[in-house]
């Protein structure tokens, strides 16, 4: 399974934006991109801002050039806004759920929780972090799992949980009421930038 494992702080630099928290604080101090050419002028395109948007989706959501292609291949062939598809099929990966739930700090430690098999969804295991939710699916923590002191951990920073989901913190279970709409989805990218990214 390929993912990215290099310093997140960099792509932060990259885009503009604080893909996580932690990020946060090393951008007020360098707020340019990363390299030598960092603080160099930048020619602005409207290729540029496609291909910008393109790449910080795809870092939120922490998913390979390849694999986002095929999500927007998907997206392009539902019915509906071609870019909304495209988002809220990313929404609705197990990874982002147990993130968006509160049941990991980050996105990254939610791949690596549902990757290590700590996660069922309708009681059946699933250890794959692209695996779709579908609405009133329930995502429980496995029974014994050595990771609650971690889960548990993470619920208390939370302070609000996405209204497309409902989270039981005592019992630490969660379920999907429905599929995300777009004022639902509080990520800050311009889709529509990148249906024209790859409509071209």
């Amino acid at each position: 399974m390929a993912r990215y494992t290099g310093p997140q702080v960099k792509l932060s630099r990259r885009e503009g934006v604080a893909l996580t928290d932690k990020c946060a604080k090393y951008l007020d101090r360098r707020n340019y991109p990363p390299g030598e050419h960092g603080r160099g002028r930048i020619r602005q395109s409207e290729y540029l801002l496609q291909l910008r948007e393109k790449q910080k989706t795809r870092r939120f959501y922490g998913v390979l050039e390849k694999q986002f292609r095929r999500y927007y291949e998907k997206a392009s062939r539902q019915p509906g806004i071609t870019g909304e598809n495209l988002l809220r099929m990313l929404e609705m990966r197990l990874d982002n759920v147990v993130f968006r739930l509160g049941f990991a700090s980050t996105r990254r430690q939610a791949r690596q929780l549902v990757n290590h098999g700590h996660f069922r969804v309708n009681g059946k295991k699933v250890n794959i972090p692209s695996y779709q939710v579908r609405p009133d699916d329930v995502i429980t923590v496995k029974e014994g799992s050595n990771a609650e002191g971690v889960i548990r951990a993470a619920t208390e920073t939370v302070t609000v949980v996405a209204s497309w989901l409902q989270a039981d913190y005592d019992s630490l279970n969660g379920k999907v009421l429905k599929a995300p709409d777009r004022t639902e989805i509080d990520m800050p990218v311009r889709e529509q930038l990148i249906v024209e990214l790859y409509s071209k």
